[in-house]
């Protein structure tokens, strides 16, 4: 299919590092789009394997669909670099090995220009791959939010929202940087909608990133990262203290119940919490 520049509503940004044996279900499902007027950019992260040749056989196929590549950073650092090329009002980051029904683009748009002030729009999400089922995952308020992420990267938001934020924290390169970009993007006030249907697909590998990081020292380093950042948000959602965030756990969901016995908590109370006490 053939595109101008002018006819470019979505840019969809696919980092994509080590991951050119899954590109082509991820670029399938942007081709079976009910919406036609998207972009495509994958972004090569530096891995040397076969993403050049598949982007590149695709944008033969359709104009669509382009390619570069970029030294290594991470995938924080590929989406802002992709971001930064696109032509977009709209931005769908979506990662090399996940895939997107036919519906999603058409519906967003949907509730975009039915409801202007909306800053995400998101929708169900499943799983394929060495899990299957529907994902338990919804947003329910910006505080829940800041106590666990409730909203995958494949989300739409405007090019000018994250040039508002600064985009994607690049020092993050070992999971969460979507989580965290999401707590400078929104806030108590933003509007965030959910198409109640299974739209994005989240494959699960035996061995990804996030698996590994559950269980080794990175994922709690990097939660406490997230947190210790943002503490002037958390000061000012919680009642100008996050001493409030504890105290009014009982009132939040029950992950934040399961959160609460980590060892990140009894590091976060003494070098932070204790502190304020004094």
């Amino acid at each position: 299919m053939k595109q101008t520049e002018h006819s470019v509503v979505i840019s969809v940004v696919i980092p994509c590092y080590n991951q050119a044996a899954y590109l082509p279900e991820a670029l399938d499902s942007l081709l079976s789009q009910t919406y036609p007027y998207w972009e495509a950019i994958v972004v090569n992260d530096g891995y040397p394997d076969e993403t050049e040749g598949v982007a590149r056989d695709y944008a033969k196929r359709d104009d669509r669909i382009s390619y570069v590549y970029k030294e290594n950073g991470g995938a924080g650092s590929a989406r802002n670099y992709g971001i930064a090329l696109a032509k977009g009002e709209y931005i769908l980051p979506l990662d090399a090995d996940d895939v997107i029904r036919p519906e999603y683009m058409e519906l967003a748009m949907k509730i975009f220009e039915k409801q202007p002030q909306t800053r995400l729009v998101y929708c169900q999400g499943c799983f394929f791959g060495e899990k299957e089922g529907l994902w338990e995952l919804a947003y329910q308020g910006y505080r829940k939010l800041l106590i666990c992420n409730s909203i995958f990267v494949s989300a739409f938001f405007r090019k000018t929202d994250w040039e508002k934020t600064g985009g994607y924290d690049e020092m993050m390169r070992n999971g969460y940087e979507d989580w965290e970009y999401l707590i400078r993007l929104l806030d108590e006030d933003s509007i965030v909608c959910q198409i109640p249907l299974p739209l994005f697909s989240y494959r699960i590998k035996k061995h990804s990133l996030n698996t590994l990081a559950v269980q080794s020292r990175i994922y709690k380093d990097t939660e406490f990262y997230i947190y210790t950042k943002n503490r002037a948000v958390y000061d000012k959602v919680f009642d100008a203290s996050v001493l409030d965030m504890f105290r009014d756990r009982e009132k939040l969901a029950e992950e934040w119940d399961r959160r609460m016995q980590k060892k990140w908590y009894k590091r976060f109370f003494h070098e932070y919490i204790k502190r304020d006490w004094k």
